[in-house]
């Protein structure tokens, strides 16, 4: 199992697959224009070990926050660009993303703000809140038992967060195969991207909210009997008990190792035992199907694969230079 000190061959998988697989926008370089590793080196050279410490912080309090982080930089990045957006309030005038159904029980806002606060107190109005998620998923992730990766910065933090952007972007836990290749293809992933980045489900909870289409209406009947039926049926059974007809609230884990970043997510899918649509989705088409039963296997490539995908999702529309903004706290613009 990786940590977060990850070194040797392991460092050595990842940087080869980024450097061949991941590029943006040049020959050189893994990252979007205007972002580099050294970014703060000068300005805040402190700034990647007080998100360092501050993760370790709430994953000992909490060591399931590693999915929520991860899910932060997902849901960020894939509504109009890694900006930071998705942290944003809503206003009298505006219903921000963190409002959007597919935004449900949103997890590490308050996190984030405390590392910001930390950040603010030593370097006033240099670190953006676009990247600490992306450090903070990247640490969170390695500290759970997942691979670490490069992270450049110098993204800077949007103004504009709208609930309808969030909805019209970010995949529904209900897609089917074709669906979720679709979603992914309109941000230049391919379909095995797309698998590799569902591996994150390998570690954090849900609320029931998105597993009730699963479990009673997967036909549309809405009824106690409208389970999908490739799903192992001990194991519907088991969800039912936790997520009644109705019950959007209560929550779960959404791997039998939540709290630990490993390949079990892909063994359950192959099991029957997907929490969502969307994971049992990803064995419905023989290609799809590959994919899973290769990563769920010791020596996979799925570690540095993810660590690829996690690099390549942090490029998408980046707000550089004089663009956006550094907010001075994360859920209000300046």
């Amino acid at each position: 199992m990786a940590s977060a000190s990850a070194t040797g061959h392991n460092a050595f998988l990842v940087s080869i697959v980024l450097l061949a697989t991941v590029c943006a926008c040049t020959a050189e370089t893994p990252y979007a224009a205007g972002l580099s590793e050294d970014f703060y080196e000068k300005t805040c050279p402190q700034a990647a070990s007080i998100v360092d410490a501050y993760v370790t912080k709430f994953l000992r309090k909490d060591r399931n926050f590693a999915g929520a982080f991860n899910r932060l930089q997902f849901h960020d990045c894939w509504v109009g660009g890694c900006d930071g957006s998705v942290l944003l309030n809503s206003t009298q005038t505006n219903q921000a993303e963190r409002e959007a159904h597919v935004n449900f029980g949103l997890r590490g806002v308050a996190e984030v703000d405390q590392i910001k606060a930390a950040l603010e107190h030593s370097c006033p109005g240099v670190v953006s809140c676009a990247d600490i998620l992306i450090m903070a998923a990247r640490d969170a992730t390695a500290k759970v038992g997942g691979p670490t990766w490069p992270v450049a910065m110098g993204r800077r933090d949007g103004v504009n967060s709208t609930s309808l952007m969030a909805d019209s972007n970010l995949p529904f836990p209900v897609l089917n195969f074709s669906g979720l290749v679709a979603n992914f293809a309109a941000k230049g992933f391919n379909a095995r991207e797309m698998i590799t980045l569902s591996g994150a489900h390998t570690i954090g909870r849900t609320h029931c909210n998105g597993i009730l289409p699963h479990l009673y209406n997967f036909t549309g009947r809405d009824d106690a009997t409208d389970t999908d039926p490739a799903m192992n049926k001990n194991f519907a059974v088991f969800l039912k008990k936790h997520c009644p007809q109705g019950n959007r609230t209560n929550t779960i884990f959404i791997d039998s190792t939540a709290n630990t970043f490993d390949r079990a997510y892909y063994k359950n899918v192959l099991k029957g035992k997907g929490i969502f649509i969307t994971d049992s989705a990803l064995i419905t088409n023989p290609a799809g199907k590959k994919v899973v039963t290769t990563f769920s296997k010791p020596g996979s490539a799925f570690f540095t694969e993810f660590a690829a995908g996690m690099v390549k999702m942090g490029n998408l529309g980046v707000l550089t230079g004089t663009e956006g903004q550094i907010r001075r706290t994360c859920q209000f613009v300046n």
